[in-house]
Protein backbone atom coordinates (compact mmCIF):
# COMPACT_ATOMS: atom_id res chain seq x y z
CA UNK A 1 0.00 0.00 0.00
CA UNK A 2 1.23 3.24 -1.00
CA UNK A 3 1.98 6.17 1.77
CA UNK A 4 -1.04 7.66 0.14
CA UNK A 5 -3.16 5.08 0.16
CA UNK A 6 -2.41 4.10 3.53
CA UNK A 7 -3.15 7.80 4.63
CA UNK A 8 -6.15 7.92 3.08
CA UNK A 9 -7.53 4.36 4.39
CA UNK A 10 -6.11 5.59 7.64
CA UNK A 11 -8.27 9.03 7.50
CA UNK A 12 -11.55 6.83 5.80
CA UNK A 13 -11.13 4.89 9.24
CA UNK A 14 -11.28 7.84 11.45
CA UNK A 15 -13.87 8.90 10.11
CA UNK A 16 -16.39 5.71 9.92
CA UNK A 17 -15.48 5.92 13.75
CA UNK A 18 -16.31 9.18 14.58
CA UNK A 19 -19.70 9.09 12.85
CA UNK A 20 -20.43 5.55 14.34
CA UNK A 21 -20.18 6.85 17.44
CA UNK A 22 -21.78 9.92 17.08
CA UNK A 23 -25.19 8.25 15.85
CA UNK A 24 -24.99 5.49 18.36
CA UNK A 25 -24.74 7.92 21.35
CA UNK A 26 -27.64 9.63 19.75
CA UNK A 27 -31.11 8.85 21.07
CA UNK A 28 -32.59 5.74 18.89
CA UNK A 29 -34.98 3.66 20.75
CA UNK A 30 -38.81 5.10 21.24
CA UNK A 31 -39.70 6.81 24.64
CA UNK A 32 -40.23 4.35 27.19
CA UNK A 33 -43.79 4.11 29.12
CA UNK A 34 -43.61 1.02 31.33
CA UNK A 35 -41.45 -0.48 33.48
CA UNK A 36 -39.10 -2.30 31.90
CA UNK A 37 -36.19 0.01 32.04
CA UNK A 38 -34.16 -2.96 32.31
CA UNK A 39 -34.03 -4.19 28.99
CA UNK A 40 -32.88 -0.57 28.38
CA UNK A 41 -30.11 -0.64 30.49
CA UNK A 42 -29.49 -4.48 29.23
CA UNK A 43 -29.51 -2.67 25.52
CA UNK A 44 -27.12 -0.07 26.45
CA UNK A 45 -24.26 -1.92 28.10
CA UNK A 46 -24.01 -4.19 25.36
CA UNK A 47 -23.70 -1.60 22.81
CA UNK A 48 -21.24 0.42 25.30
CA UNK A 49 -19.07 -2.59 25.12
CA UNK A 50 -18.94 -3.32 21.87
CA UNK A 51 -18.94 0.08 20.77
CA UNK A 52 -15.62 0.41 23.28
CA UNK A 53 -14.05 -2.71 21.26
CA UNK A 54 -15.78 -1.35 17.71
CA UNK A 55 -13.37 2.05 18.37
CA UNK A 56 -10.59 0.36 19.33
CA UNK A 57 -10.09 -2.06 16.96
CA UNK A 58 -10.15 0.26 14.36
CA UNK A 59 -8.56 2.77 15.63
CA UNK A 60 -5.81 0.57 15.99
CA UNK A 61 -6.28 -0.51 12.02
CA UNK A 62 -5.88 3.17 11.12
CA UNK A 63 -2.82 3.78 12.39
CA UNK A 64 -1.66 0.18 11.98
CA UNK A 65 -2.06 1.49 7.99
CA UNK A 66 -0.47 4.81 8.58
CA UNK A 67 2.24 3.24 10.37
CA UNK A 68 3.48 0.77 8.16
CA UNK A 69 3.02 2.11 4.97
CA UNK A 70 5.18 1.08 1.65
CA UNK A 71 8.80 2.27 1.65
CA UNK A 72 12.01 2.03 -0.13
CA UNK A 73 13.77 -1.17 1.39
CA UNK A 74 11.28 -1.81 3.66
CA UNK A 75 10.72 -6.05 4.24
CA UNK A 76 7.92 -7.17 5.19
CA UNK A 77 7.43 -9.44 8.57
CA UNK A 78 4.90 -12.21 10.10
CA UNK A 79 4.51 -14.61 12.12
CA UNK A 80 2.25 -17.37 12.33
CA UNK A 81 0.37 -17.57 15.20
CA UNK A 82 0.56 -16.88 18.94
CA UNK A 83 -0.84 -19.35 21.39
CA UNK A 84 -0.78 -17.32 24.43
CA UNK A 85 -2.25 -14.51 22.81
CA UNK A 86 -5.09 -16.44 20.92
CA UNK A 87 -5.80 -17.74 24.08
CA UNK A 88 -5.94 -15.27 25.85
CA UNK A 89 -8.11 -12.80 23.55
CA UNK A 90 -10.64 -16.15 23.59
CA UNK A 91 -11.14 -16.54 27.12
CA UNK A 92 -11.71 -13.09 27.46
CA UNK A 93 -14.34 -12.70 24.97
CA UNK A 94 -16.11 -15.57 26.16
CA UNK A 95 -15.73 -14.04 29.94
CA UNK A 96 -17.44 -11.03 28.35
CA UNK A 97 -20.50 -13.19 26.76
CA UNK A 98 -21.15 -15.30 29.71
CA UNK A 99 -21.32 -12.04 31.70
CA UNK A 100 -24.32 -10.85 29.16
CA UNK A 101 -25.92 -14.53 29.30
CA UNK A 102 -26.49 -14.71 32.91
CA UNK A 103 -27.30 -11.31 32.87
CA UNK A 104 -30.18 -12.06 29.87
CA UNK A 105 -31.49 -14.95 31.43
CA UNK A 106 -31.89 -12.84 34.65
CA UNK A 107 -33.87 -10.13 33.24
CA UNK A 108 -35.90 -12.70 31.10
CA UNK A 109 -36.63 -14.84 34.35
CA UNK A 110 -37.54 -11.09 36.42
CA UNK A 111 -39.55 -9.92 32.90
CA UNK A 112 -41.32 -13.76 32.48
CA UNK A 113 -42.54 -14.27 36.37
CA UNK A 114 -45.88 -14.26 37.64
CA UNK A 115 -48.06 -11.07 37.67
CA UNK A 116 -48.94 -9.33 40.84
CA UNK A 117 -52.43 -9.68 42.19
CA UNK A 118 -54.79 -7.30 40.73
CA UNK A 119 -53.26 -7.33 37.04
CA UNK A 120 -56.03 -5.74 34.67
CA UNK A 121 -56.98 -8.49 32.59
CA UNK A 122 -56.55 -8.47 28.76
CA UNK A 123 -57.00 -10.88 25.61
CA UNK A 124 -55.59 -9.68 22.89
CA UNK A 125 -56.12 -12.14 19.49
CA UNK A 126 -54.44 -11.64 16.31
CA UNK A 127 -56.07 -12.20 13.24
CA UNK A 128 -54.79 -11.43 9.38
CA UNK A 129 -55.17 -8.74 10.08
CA UNK A 130 -56.06 -7.14 13.27
CA UNK A 131 -56.15 -7.11 16.66
CA UNK A 132 -59.10 -8.25 19.01
CA UNK A 133 -59.09 -7.19 22.13
CA UNK A 134 -61.24 -8.43 24.93
CA UNK A 135 -61.52 -7.46 28.21
CA UNK A 136 -64.04 -8.88 31.21
CA UNK A 137 -67.00 -6.98 32.33
CA UNK A 138 -67.64 -6.82 36.54
CA UNK A 139 -67.41 -10.84 36.80
CA UNK A 140 -63.75 -10.53 35.96
CA UNK A 141 -63.57 -13.38 34.15
CA UNK A 142 -63.33 -14.16 30.23
CA UNK A 143 -66.10 -16.07 28.66
CA UNK A 144 -64.83 -19.46 26.85
CA UNK A 145 -64.09 -19.35 23.70
CA UNK A 146 -64.22 -21.87 20.90
CA UNK A 147 -63.22 -21.83 16.77
CA UNK A 148 -66.09 -23.29 16.14
CA UNK A 149 -68.23 -20.74 16.46
CA UNK A 150 -65.81 -18.05 14.89
CA UNK A 151 -67.49 -15.80 11.91
CA UNK A 152 -67.49 -12.55 10.91
CA UNK A 153 -69.34 -10.95 13.78
CA UNK A 154 -68.13 -13.36 16.21
CA UNK A 155 -64.10 -13.66 15.01
CA UNK A 156 -63.14 -15.10 18.23
CA UNK A 157 -65.45 -17.64 18.32
CA UNK A 158 -67.02 -16.67 22.12
CA UNK A 159 -69.41 -18.64 23.08
CA UNK A 160 -72.98 -16.62 23.83
CA UNK A 161 -73.93 -19.75 25.88
CA UNK A 162 -70.80 -19.18 28.27
CA UNK A 163 -72.79 -16.81 31.44
CA UNK A 164 -69.17 -14.96 32.01
CA UNK A 165 -69.08 -14.03 28.13
CA UNK A 166 -72.32 -12.27 28.51
CA UNK A 167 -70.78 -8.94 29.92
CA UNK A 168 -66.88 -9.19 28.14
CA UNK A 169 -66.09 -6.05 25.73
CA UNK A 170 -64.66 -5.94 22.35
CA UNK A 171 -62.39 -3.60 20.85
CA UNK A 172 -60.95 -3.76 17.41
CA UNK A 173 -57.10 -1.96 16.55
CA UNK A 174 -57.86 -0.65 20.24
CA UNK A 175 -56.19 -1.17 23.86
CA UNK A 176 -56.57 0.44 26.74
CA UNK A 177 -53.92 0.03 29.82
CA UNK A 178 -54.35 1.82 32.66
CA UNK A 179 -51.59 4.10 34.38
CA UNK A 180 -49.11 2.25 36.83
CA UNK A 181 -51.31 -0.66 37.08
CA UNK A 182 -50.14 -4.23 36.37
CA UNK A 183 -51.42 -5.58 32.99
CA UNK A 184 -51.68 -8.86 32.15
CA UNK A 185 -52.17 -9.95 28.17
CA UNK A 186 -53.21 -13.23 27.50
CA UNK A 187 -52.01 -13.78 23.18
CA UNK A 188 -53.57 -15.93 21.03
CA UNK A 189 -53.93 -16.18 17.08
CA UNK A 190 -56.39 -17.12 14.90
CA UNK A 191 -54.96 -18.37 11.80
CA UNK A 192 -50.87 -17.72 11.23
CA UNK A 193 -47.68 -16.40 13.16
CA UNK A 194 -48.10 -12.74 14.52
CA UNK A 195 -46.05 -10.72 16.74
CA UNK A 196 -47.58 -8.48 19.45
CA UNK A 197 -45.25 -5.59 19.47
CA UNK A 198 -45.55 -2.76 21.64
CA UNK A 199 -42.34 -0.62 20.83
CA UNK A 200 -43.02 1.71 23.85
CA UNK A 201 -43.32 -0.95 26.66
CA UNK A 202 -40.65 -2.67 25.16
CA UNK A 203 -43.24 -5.87 24.35
CA UNK A 204 -42.77 -7.93 21.59
CA UNK A 205 -43.92 -11.70 21.78
CA UNK A 206 -45.33 -14.25 19.29
CA UNK A 207 -48.76 -14.90 19.06
CA UNK A 208 -49.15 -18.65 18.40
CA UNK A 209 -51.63 -20.62 16.54
CA UNK A 210 -53.57 -23.00 19.18
CA UNK A 211 -51.39 -21.56 21.84
CA UNK A 212 -52.45 -18.66 24.56
CA UNK A 213 -49.13 -17.33 25.67
CA UNK A 214 -49.47 -15.01 28.82
CA UNK A 215 -47.26 -11.57 29.26
CA UNK A 216 -47.46 -8.88 31.68
CA UNK A 217 -45.66 -5.16 32.17
CA UNK A 218 -46.87 -1.88 34.37
CA UNK A 219 -47.65 1.49 31.96
CA UNK A 220 -45.85 4.22 33.56
CA UNK A 221 -47.18 7.62 31.51
CA UNK A 222 -50.48 8.21 30.13
CA UNK A 223 -50.55 8.56 26.85
CA UNK A 224 -52.01 12.20 24.59
CA UNK A 225 -55.60 11.31 23.63
CA UNK A 226 -54.49 12.65 20.16
CA UNK A 227 -51.51 10.77 19.78
CA UNK A 228 -52.48 7.14 21.03
CA UNK A 229 -49.16 4.65 20.93
CA UNK A 230 -48.69 1.73 17.99
CA UNK A 231 -49.64 -1.63 18.13
CA UNK A 232 -47.42 -3.41 15.91
CA UNK A 233 -46.93 -6.97 14.75
CA UNK A 234 -43.50 -7.79 14.12
CA UNK A 235 -44.21 -10.92 11.85
CA UNK A 236 -44.19 -11.43 8.30
CA UNK A 237 -48.25 -12.65 8.28
CA UNK A 238 -49.55 -12.31 4.96
CA UNK A 239 -50.14 -10.01 1.93
CA UNK A 240 -52.01 -7.36 4.32
CA UNK A 241 -49.37 -7.31 7.60
CA UNK A 242 -48.53 -3.51 7.01
CA UNK A 243 -51.85 -2.70 7.37
CA UNK A 244 -52.05 -4.71 10.98
CA UNK A 245 -52.07 -1.97 13.51
CA UNK A 246 -53.49 -0.33 16.52
CA UNK A 247 -53.11 2.18 19.25
CA UNK A 248 -52.77 1.71 22.46
CA UNK A 249 -54.13 4.33 25.22
CA UNK A 250 -53.25 4.63 28.86
CA UNK A 251 -55.50 6.22 30.97
CA UNK A 252 -56.35 7.29 34.68
CA UNK A 253 -57.94 4.58 36.50
CA UNK A 254 -61.18 6.76 36.97
CA UNK A 255 -61.46 7.13 33.42
CA UNK A 256 -60.78 3.53 32.33
CA UNK A 257 -64.44 2.11 32.16
CA UNK A 258 -65.26 4.79 30.09
CA UNK A 259 -62.45 4.90 27.87
CA UNK A 260 -62.97 1.35 26.74
CA UNK A 261 -67.11 1.82 26.18
CA UNK A 262 -66.19 4.32 24.42
CA UNK A 263 -63.58 2.10 21.86
CA UNK A 264 -65.95 -0.45 21.65
CA UNK A 265 -68.68 1.57 20.25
Amino acid sequence: MSRLQGLLFALATVVLVVVSTYYFMRPWLPALKSDRAAIDHSIWWSLLVTGLVFIATNLVLAWLTWRFQDREGARAAHWHDNTKLEWTWTAATAAIMFVFMFHALGLWADINKEPPPGALLIEVTGQQFAWNVRYPGKDGMLGRTDHKLASQENPTGIDPADPASGDDQRLLNNIVFVKDRPVRVQLRSMDVLHSFFLPNFRVMQDAVPGMTVQIWFTPTELTDPAKPLEIACAEHCGLGHYRMRGFVHVVNAADFDARVTELSQ
